[in-house]
């Protein structure tokens, strides 16, 4: 079984470290945790890795975040993987930060990267895990806080978060998005 699983955020030093990024951060930990390193290829940094019997492609698009769907739909074709076998991990203001959810469909809750990648791959039927960084911002500063630093206690907890979030990635390929989701939502 191949998977394509996708961290979202955006390309360069400026970025590297901002909330709208966790989806490179989790992927980084991903492939560091599995002894793995990305190479730069088409429409993103990539990496494949093996968990048990299933095939995994890791990307992190470099079509910055609102262009996502492009490097999703190339590396889906090309690696011939169902759309219920790619994982987008997403940022996300609503939830509080470090919680997780995955869901196996839904709509971009006002996300540009998952409003993209459902318009290139005509569906929003696509799983995800969304990554809460909390929403603690004055009105009209929310592009701010997204692409802001996380706090100093958020930058303590930031990697058992990960953690927690690369187990659920590779729970959702060893047992499916509704086992997954059982054991990570809410944690």
């Amino acid at each position: 079984m191949k998977y394509l699983i996708v961290g979202l955020g955006n390309i360069g030093a400026e970025y590297r470290d901002t909330r709208h990024n966790i989806g490179f951060k989790i992927l980084d930990a991903l492939a560091e945790a599995s002894n793995i390193s990305f190479s730069t290829e088409r429409y993103g940094d990539v990496a494949h890795m093996r968990l048990k019997n299933k095939q995994l492609t890791l990307l992190k698009p470099s079509t910055y975040m609102n262009l996502s769907g492009n490097a999703v739909r190339y590396w889906k074709d090309k690696e011939n993987i169902d759309i219920n076998n790619i994982l987008v991990v997403v940022d996300d203001l609503a939830l509080p930060f470090g919680a997780i959810r995955l869901k196996p469909r839904g709509s971009d809750a006002g996300h540009n990267g998952l409003k993209n990648i459902a318009a290139m791959l005509g569906t929003d039927a696509y799983p995800r895990l969304r990554f809460g960084i909390g929403n603690d911002y004055a009105r009209g500063a929310q592009v701010d806080y997204v692409l802001g630093c996380f706090t100093l206690d958020q930058r303590q907890q930031l990697p058992v978060r990960i953690g927690v979030a690369v187990d659920a990635i590779k729970e959702f390929c060893l047992a499916g998005i509704q086992t997954a989701m059982c054991n990570f939502n809410n944690k």
